[in-house]
Parts: structure tokens; sequence; C-alpha cells
């Protein structure tokens, strides 16, 4: 689904605020303690609880050949003032119905935007570096942070449904929508000042 461009781990985003770049073995133990807080995986349907160091190891490899192999574009979250301490994770991996979106962000880091900054920072590389219709993602009907991030980037809901899958597969959840033609009428298909893209595609 990927270009070649974004199959290497030098490709990264950048935001004001934020790097967007390659998860890295050294983030494991971020990964396991902000993912792992109930506060955060309760939300998402696969994020196991509690979150093992070794499990958040098999993520971090798992999301690099996903990379690698261009079905997927998982980045790791990390303030521009400190680099090398991932704060979230967010990305876009093929599915059988469509690219889904997915993010989390630690609980310390909420309530400043970041996620907010990021989604919008991947959904303008994404439109920008494929040649996909649409961008959607899954949520609960009742997660209001995640849904306000979402619509600020311009995802409507499409759908709902009594269930969903994973964690959430006794839950009603929605499904929320970006299409090409809506974030082109957004951004005139330009890159927003907010956001570069690494040299590679400078």
């Amino acid at each position: 689904m990927f270009p070649e461009i974004a199959r290497d781990d030098v490709f990264r985003l950048e935001t004001r605020r934020l790097w967007l770049r390659w998860p890295r073995g050294s983030d494991a133990p971020a990964v396991s303690a902000l993912a792992g807080d109930w506060g955060v995986a309760r939300w998402t349907a696969l994020i196991p609880h509690p979150y093992t160091l070794e499990a958040a190891e098999r993520c971090i490899l798992a999301a690099r050949a996903g990379n690698a192999r261009g079905s997927s574009l998982r980045f790791a979250l990390t303030l521009k003032d400190f680099p090398r301490k991932l704060v979230g994770m967010a990305g876009i991996d093929a599915t059988d119905n469509g690219p889904r979106l997915g993010f989390w962000l630690g609980r310390p880091y909420a309530g400043r935007g970041l996620m907010s900054e990021a989604a919008q920072a991947l959904a303008d590389a994404f439109f920008r570096i494929t040649e996909a219709d649409e961008l959607s993602t899954v949520i609960l009907t009742d997660n209001a942070a995640s849904r306000a991030v979402l619509e600020k980037c311009g995802f409507v809901e499409s759908e709902r449904f009594e269930t969903g899958f994973g964690r959430h597969a006794d839950s009603p959840v929605v499904r929320m929508a970006l299409r090409r033609d809506e974030w082109q009428a957004s951004t005139g298909g330009v890159l927003r000042p907010a956001l570069a893209f690494d040299r590679a595609l400078a």
C-alpha cells in the first residue's frame, strides 16, 4: 500500500511539536508502560492489558516489519524537545476493509492537542504518498476523546455497528472516515504549514 520511500526507517514526519518516526527496540519500556495503562488500553480493541515488555517488543518488531513491507505505516510519537522519549503511537494498516487508522497517546500527555497534530500529519502524508480514496477507523461510540481528534482532522461518521472486534466484540462502535476529495477540499492537496516530510520528500 505504501511506496518505497516510506519503507526505510529514516522516513519520518515532522509537525510543530512532534516527530513521527519508526518505532525502535528502545521504545519498548515506554510502550509497555503507557499503552498498558488501563486508561489507554480500554479504548482500544487489541492492546493487551497488562502489557508486558515482551509483548511491547513483539509489537515493535511487527510494526517495523509491516512498515518495511509497505503494508502499514506505524509511527512512534516523540516530542521534538525529547526525541528519544515515546509518548504514543499512530499508524495506518492495510485491512480487508481498506486502510485503517489507529492511535493511542499516553495519559500524561493528553489534553495538549498532540494526538490531533499527529493524526492530521499522518492523514496528510497518507493522501500525499498513496492513491487511496479513503482512510477510516472504528472507535467505541462513547470514545469522545478519539472522536474529537478525528472530527478535528475532517473525519465524519459513516456507519454504526452493534458490536466491534477484539476487546470491543460486545460493544457498539462507530466507523469514521475521511475521503480524498474531502481532504483535498480542506487542504488544496498541499502540505499544511505545520507538517514537513523528512528530507527524503523535500
